[in-house]
């Protein structure tokens, strides 16, 4: 692609032709926060971190990461890293569904605690605020 750019050089308009710089692709580093669940050995971190590689949809295709995406493990965290553009919405539709693949879904819940985070964490459940009425 080129941009024409107009010049004026002693009262005539010369025509330059340029060519149109591509903006360079951001890298962003979304991080899921497992601790609470793996420390109480409700989840696997390799078992999400597996799910996750396998069902991230690349080009319309799952499992084709290729080198734009990359899935790894630091501590208690699940890493993606994306070259360009990627939703984090789709990170938590991921993470509820591995959830209900597991059967955990109604215990735990996905929480956004920073722009490019999210973390799991229990439900809170206030057991004896209920009374009965008669």
């Amino acid at each position: 692609k080129y941009l024409t750019e107009n010049i004026k050089n002693e009262g005539k308009i010369i025509l330059k032709n340029k060519k149109a710089k591509k903006p360079k692709a951001k890298t962003f580093k979304y991080i899921i926060d497992c601790q609470v669940t793996v420390e109480d050995n409700i989840i696997s971190l390799d078992s999400f971190v597996k799910y996750l590689t396998e069902n991230i949809k690349n080009e319309g295709k799952k499992n084709n990461l290729s080198d734009r995406i990359a899935v790894s493990k630091e501590g208690y965290n699940a890493v993606v890293t994306v070259k360009g553009e990627f939703a984090k919405r789709y990170l938590k539709y991921l993470s509820k569904k591995y959830l209900k693949k597991q059967g955990i879904r109604d215990y735990i819940r996905v929480l956004a605690n920073g722009k490019t985070s999210y973390q799991l964490r229990y439900f809170k459940v206030n057991a004896g605020d209920e009374e009965e009425e008669e």
